[in-house]
């Protein structure tokens, strides 16, 4: 019988991180604990590239010094940002009521 590994995601709805590679950052607003995207935009992503599907991935309200945008990224290419610097996305004061210490929160967190 084969049991399935259930991943544990590293960070937190609400917690500021940026990329490892690319220079963007944002705060966290939900969490698949495996890939959840179209093949598609998995086989858009250079091959030397691509992360590993059986991960957790993070939805982002992400931000570089130019636009906002949303993102979704693998555990592996993003690490803890400063939580003292905004995220000015737009969206941020209508998914999060507000911050508590270091994170964002939602009522349901």
């Amino acid at each position: 019988m084969l049991e399935k590994k259930l991943n544990k995601a590293k960070f937190s709805i609400g917690e500021v991180v940026r990329h490892r590679l690319f220079n963007f950052r944002g705060v966290i607003y939900d969490v698949d604990f495996q890939f959840n995207n179209s093949e598609e935009w998995y086989q858009s992503i250079p091959k030397a590239a691509r992360p590993r599907k059986d991960q957790p991935f993070y939805h982002l309200l992400a931000e570089n010094d130019e636009i906002t945008y949303e993102a979704y990224v693998s555990e592996q290419n993003l690490v803890g940002d400063d939580p003292n610097e905004p995220v000015r996305h737009p969206l941020v004061n209508e998914i999060f009521k507000g911050k508590r210490g270091n994170l964002y929160f939602k009522p349901s967190n």
